[in-house]
């Protein structure tokens, strides 16, 4: 595998604070979180989520995409269950068993209809996934013409070497340097696996920061705070680049 299946890292971080500026929407039976640019673009970004589906974190992530000038979604990939921050600090989360409901059969679905809305209902061109640790999966899975144009992924988890090397087109990556989901080993294989499908492509190592650093950082530490700041703007560049 290219990143390893999510682990207990994946269901843990913290809520970050601020008010939403965006608006709950159901787009075919699916709550969807849209955020709006000041200007009306054909250009947006598809946040994918992690396992904490919409939840603030997201939302505020999404806002920012919106400001840097992109219509901005989250999706509710889960359909109502998602991970709650609640449950996982009470230690009532069992991830292999939640999983099992939320195999690419269960999220496929929900990925199309959202970039289907974005291209026939919003008339965007150019979509970007922006996926976060379990939504890194499904930004590779559908980097391809017609679907997302560009890509980014944060501490990538569960994404096969298969569906790395069949990208179709530029794609970067936040790779923090404490990570047992995507490793030091499987990172350096990324790159192998990168250099060979010919595309665009880019790994920016953080140090001193874990998984999960780029959506669910503790904000108090200023060197996280740092970290996650710069892993947006990395986003943000690329998007600015090839979208």
């Amino acid at each position: 595998m290219a990143s390893n299946p999510p682990g207990d890292c994946c269901a843990t971080g913290f809520r970050h604070e601020g008010t939403p500026a965006g608006e709950i929407k159901d787009i075919d039976g699916v709550k969807t979180y849209i955020s709006y640019p000041k200007e009306k673009t054909d250009k947006a970004v598809f946040v994918v989520s992690d396992i904490f589906g919409i939840f603030i974190n997201g939302q505020l992530v999404a806002d920012e995409f919106a400001k840097a000038g992109y219509l901005a979604v989250l999706p509710d990939l889960f359909q109502g269950d998602q991970i709650k921050l609640e449950d996982q600090a009470a230690g009532k989360v069992n991830l292999p068993v939640w999983l099992k409901d939320h195999q690419p059969s269960h999220v496929d679905p929900v990925i199309a209809s959202t970039i289907k809305y974005l291209r026939e209902e919003q008339g965007i061109k150019r979509i970007a996934g922006a996926g976060y640790c379990f939504g890194a999966k499904y930004t590779a899975r559908f980097l391809k013409e017609g679907q997302l144009d560009v890509g980014y992924m944060a501490t990538p988890s569960f994404v096969t070497e298969e569906e790395l090397a069949a990208i179709g087109g530029p794609l970067s990556i936040s790779a923090a340097q404490t990570d047992h989901i995507f490793t030091t080993e499987l990172r350096h294989k990324s790159e192998d696996i990168l250099i060979k499908n010919g595309q665009s492509w880019q790994i920016n190592l953080y140090g001193g920061v874990s998984h999960g650093f780029a959506i669910r950082t503790d904000l108090s530490i200023k060197h996280n705070k740092f970290a996650k700041e710069q892993a947006f703007y990395q986003a943000v560049a690329w998007f600015n680049q090839y979208l």
